[in-house]
Order: structure tokens, then sequence, then C-alpha cells
């Protein structure tokens, strides 16, 4: 579509974006001010037509700093029959401002995989904006064993290499699902300094010193090419002494300069934990976090929360509760951006697309880069331009009201790496 056609329109509702920001946006940026000691933030939007490129893998970025809105690069994994369920939550939350992975591993069959692969390239708006890939070599994943976190690792280095200029990492499961739309978290953060890094973390690592800590296992997809339990061995290790072990959720929010550090490793804390790590059980739950808090560079950079939605059992299980209808009331006063565990096609799934997201079954969640019309259940992302228009909506309260809880200036700093 020419873009002359719309551009009166489209700065419009840029116009009503600005009108949006209101007295509790005003009220985070001072939070982060004083909690943080400093105030770098996206508030000045600058609308050259540099920054309303298309977010490319191919794309070098621009040199406009904070001015333009924060790029997210997700990593979305799955496993045999999960094909679909990554689609589902690939669409819901979508956005060509930003950057997204899809693994399916090593245990999904080919045509699974290659189905995946057949959307993201024949799929208008994903072959439009042309940032979305699908790992074609699939890694072996054995959820127990450091075969996870080097999924995970291999994937942070793709977005790293191929996806530029991005500010946060978000790693998702097909069990995962959003509980607002991409412009309102995109929102939410462009007030924020883009150092934070999100992970639940705890040094009281309590009776996982003796059941994950001081065992040691195996585990066989190192080696192998299909998933198996890991091996147990006799031996018991101490616990270290030249670092200190945190533990804590799977998922994370991190940011592009941590992960580098990660990656690149200009330090060698990294490389040594990544290896202590290689034998121990659930290492997702402990490889990040203690990185993080035993560097310091990145210790307080912290923030104690993981931005998901999880039910546990008391005491609780190897798994969270599988959410369902009965707790999409406490899903929506979090103020989470994410929630999980999810079953297949489950109902709640579909009220959080009509309530949350308003999304249709199939679609992309509609956001301000959606020009469409809706009338007559019309697909208003059926017709697009400006990547990097956002409209946030009443939803972005609740994840503002989340945000200025965690950074209360009398429990910020308390919660780091303790």
């Amino acid at each position: 579509m020419k873009r002359n056609a719309h551009l009166q329109f489209g700065l419009e509702r840029r116009w009503l974006m600005l009108l949006m920001i209101g007295s509790s946006v005003l009220s985070l940026i001072l939070l982060v001010l004083v909690t943080l000691g400093h105030g770098r933030s996206s508030a000045t939007r600058n609308f050259s037509d540099e920054a309303q490129r298309k977010p490319t893998f191919s794309d070098n970025g621009d040199q406009l700093g904070f001015s333009k809105p924060p790029r997210l690069a997700y990593l979305i994994s799955g496993t045999k029959g999960d094909g679909q369920r990554l689609k589902r939550v690939l669409q819901a939350v979508y956005h060509p401002w930003n950057y997204y992975l899809l693994h399916l591993d090593l245990e999904a069959s080919s045509n699974e995989r290659l189905e995946l692969a057949k959307y993201v390239k024949f799929e208008p708006v994903l072959r439009k904006f042309d940032n979305v890939r699908v790992v074609g070599k699939a890694n072996v994943v054995t959820y127990k064993g450091p075969t996870m976190i080097a999924s995970t690792l291999h994937g942070i280095a793709v977005l790293l290499k191929q996806g530029k200029e991005w500010d946060w990492f978000i790693n998702l499961s097909a069990s995962d699902y959003p509980l607002m739309s991409q412009d309102d978290v995109l929102h939410v953060f462009s007030y924020l300094p883009r150092d934070l890094n999100f992970l639940e973390h705890t040094s009281n690592i309590g009776w996982k010193e003796f059941q994950r800590a001081r065992p040691l296992i195996i585990d066989p997809g190192l080696y192998h090419s299909k998933k198996s339990g890991v091996f147990w061995a006799k031996e018991k290790r101490a616990v270290p002494f030249s670092f200190k072990l945190f533990t804590g959720s799977a998922w994370v929010v991190l940011t592009r300069s941590f992960l580098e550090f990660c990656v690149l490793g200009w330090d060698n804390l990294p490389r040594t934990l990544l290896m202590y790590y290689t034998n121990f059980l659930s290492s997702p739950e402990g490889y990040f976090h203690t990185v993080i808090c035993n560097s310091k560079d990145y210790q307080n950079t912290t923030v104690n929360h993981d931005l998901h939605y999880i039910m546990w059992d008391n005491p609780p299980k190897q798994h969270p509760i599988t959410l369902t209808l009965q707790h999409f009331g406490g899903m929506f006063e979090s103020g989470s951006p994410f929630a999980r565990k999810f079953a297949r096609d489950d109902p709640v799934l579909d009220r959080i697309d009509k309530e949350l997201l308003r999304r249709s079954n199939g679609r992309f969640t509609p956001g301000g880069w959606c020009m469409g019309s809706s009338i007559l259940g019309r697909d208003p992302c059926s017709v697009y331009m400006y990547p990097d228009i956002i409209r946030p909506s009443v939803n972005s309260k609740r994840l503002e009201k989340l945000i200025l809880k965690l950074l209360d200036p009398d429990k910020f700093r308390s919660k780091q790496c303790k």
C-alpha cells in the first residue's frame, strides 16, 4: 500500500498515543529515577524514516539511542507435537518491531518443523517484516539436564548475531501465553532503563542443596541424538566456595548487554559456571541466576521477578499447576505480561484472546501497526504500515502497577541477589 495514503492517519494515531501518557507513567519515570539513580528512557519518540524501517534479521539498526521504542528478542521453544502451539504463541506475542526465534527440539518430526518453517515463510505479515526465524538444525533438549540451557544459549547466540539492536531477551515455551499485547509491554518498557534484568532468584537454596547441588548427573542428550532420562552418579560433591549458588525460575527477561557477557565471555565466570552446571539437575533454574549475582558488573541490575504468573502446589512439585478458567482472575490481577503453564487449547486461552488480547483465532494480536478495520469481523492486521507505532491499552496499567511495586525503593535493593 502507498505510504502517503495513510500518513495523516498514522500521525493522528501517534498523537493519540502521546496523549495517553498520563500521570501514572510520569510516576513510573520518577520512581525509576529515584530508585536507580539515572533516568534513561524513551519518552521522546523520533518518527524519522530511519526509525520506521522494518526490523529484519539483516537490519544493521540505527543510532537513535533511547529515542526509539525498545525491541524484544523472543526464543519460543517446544517439542514433539508442539508445532501448532508454537504458532499460536507466536501469533499472540507477535509485533513487527521485535525478533522471534522458534525452536522445535529434535524429538519433533522433520515434517512438523517443516510445516512451521513454511508458515513463517509464506505468511504475508511475517514475510513482509522478516523478523521471525525457525531453528533448522534442532537440538536435543532434556528438561532436567544441561541440554536445555545449551539450547537456550544457542538461541541467544543466533539472536545476537542475526537480530540487531534488540534490548531484552525473553524465553517462552509452547506452554506459555501472553496476558497483554506487545503494545502494552513495549509501552511500559519504553520508560525503563535498559539495563534491568528480570529473573526470580534467591541464594536460599534449601532442599535443592541436597537434591540438586550436591548430586552429580550426566545428561545422555549431550552425546545421544534421542531424549532420555539423566544418569545419577554415586558420588556427591561439596557446595562451591569460589562462587555463591543462586536458584529461581527458568523463565527470564534479560538484557542484551548481560547476555553478550554470557555468550562472548570476556570474563571467565560464565564459562566456569557453564561447566559447573553441566552436572547440575535442572540447570536453567540456576545458571543465569548464579552468573548475574556473582558478577559485580550486573548484580545490581536484577529485579527479583520473572514477569510470569505461575501457580505452585504446596509444597511445590516438579512442575507448576496447569492454569484453567478458574485462575483467570488471578492472572488478570497479577499484572504479569505472561503466564504458564497451559494445557493444549484450554478454554482459558480463548478467554485471554477475547478479553485481554482482542485477538481472533488464527490472527495476530492487533496493535498500533495494524491499520485496517475490524468491522464485520475483518482482520485489522491485514493492512499494516509503521512497525514503531505503539498503541497501549488499559491493560498496560496492570503491568505498570507491577513494575512500580517491584521498583519500590524500600524493597527493590533488598531483594537483589540475596
